[in-house]
C-alpha cells in the first residue's frame, strides 16, 4: 500500500475552507488533477454517500471514475474514495489554527499493473501533485477568488 501525507495553512476560517473542500465540483479551479468539473452523482445533500463524477489525469493518463464520501464531519472531516485507477482512499481534514485553518490530506492507495511497476515514481509524482493543488487552493482562497 502507498501513503503520503501533504498539508498547508490557509489564511481563511475553517467555515470557508470547508465550504470550498466538501463541494467535490469545486475540485477542477483548483485541482490539475480534475480535466472537467466533478459532476454530483447522488441526490440529496453532501454528506455521507454523496459521489462524483470525476475526469481527470493521473501520470499523464485520463482517468474516469466516482468519487464517494464515505465519512464527513462538517468543518472537520472528509473521506473519499474511489477505485479508478485503482482503490484511492482520501482523508481530508480541517481544523481551525491561529490565523487561519490547517488542511492535512492523507492519501492511501493499492496501485496495480503500470501504477505498481511504477510505485515509487507515482507515489512521488502523486504527491508533488497533492501538495501543489493545497498550494493553489491556499493562494486562490487567500485571493478570495474562491
Amino acid at each position: 500500500m502507498a501513503r503520503f501525507d501533504v498539508g498547508t495553512t490557509i489564511k481563511r476560517p475553517v467555515e470557508d475552507v470547508f465550504a470550498v473542500l466538501s463541494d467535490f465540483s469545486n475540485g477542477s479551479k483548483w485541482s490539475s488533477g480534475a480535466s472537467e468539473p466533478p459532476k454530483k452523482t447522488s441526490d440529496g445533500p453532501i454528506g455521507v454517500g454523496a459521489t462524483w463524477h470525476s475526469i481527470g489525469k493521473a501520470a499523464g493518463r485520463k482517468i474516469e471514475g466516482t468519487f464517494e464520501y464515505i465519512e464527513f464531519e462538517p468543518n472537520r472531516k472528509i473521506v473519499s474514495t474511489t477505485t479508478k485507477p485503482f482503490p484511492i482512499m482520501v482523508t481530508t481534514t480541517t481544523e481551525s489554527v491561529a490565523g487561519g485553518t490547517r488542511v492535512s490530506q492523507t492519501v492511501e492507495a493499492q496501485p496495480g499493473g503500470f501504477f505498481k511497476l511504477a510505485e515509487p515514481l507515482v507515489v512521488t509524482i502523486t504527491k508533488r501533485q497533492f501538495q501543489s493543488d493545497l498550494d493553489n487552493l491556499r493562494d486562490l482562497m487567500e485571493a478570495n477568488a474562491l
